[in-house]
């Protein structure tokens, strides 16, 4: 399968548009992102696996523990060999107070009946590497 411009598109708008859902209360909307089926890998987060049930079940007990903004970038596509594609945007998390965190995204995503949604999520927490100086640049 090729992707096309609209293909990609689309697919960007779908990883953009859980951020929207998210954000303004929308969980009820999910469907239109994932797949019924599909599964989020939220171990860095101490949540585990999750099915789509369940991740609606942890969104909502964090609370205003959630962030109030999620915010991707860097979405980079890529076909697999199975027709599914491959996304994997970065995630920035404003929190209420101000302090923000950032995570990288791996996405697969697949046409379905009512079209591409996203399969499978794993969320991975970026954390410091080590510190560089500006002389080290």
């Amino acid at each position: 399968m090729t992707l096309t411009a609209q293909d990609r598109t689309t697919i960007t708008d779908l990883i953009t548009m859980h951020g929207h859902l998210v954000d303004a209360d929308g969980l009820n909307r999910i469907e239109e992102v994932f797949a019924q089926d599909a599964v989020h890998d939220l171990t860095d987060f101490g949540l585990g696996i999750r099915d789509l049930p369940t991740l609606r079940e942890a969104a909502i007990a964090l609370g205003d523990n959630q962030p109030v903004g999620h915010h991707v970038t860097n979405i980079v596509l890529s076909e697999l060999p199975d027709g599914q594609i491959r996304v994997l945007p970065k995630g920035i998390g404003i929190n209420a107070d101000g302090t923000c965190g950032s995570v990288t995204y791996d996405d697969v995503v697949s046409r379905r009946e009512q079209g591409w949604r996203i399969t499978y999520r794993k969320v991975s927490v970026r954390k410091a590497v080590g510190v560089r100086s500006r002389a080290d640049h």
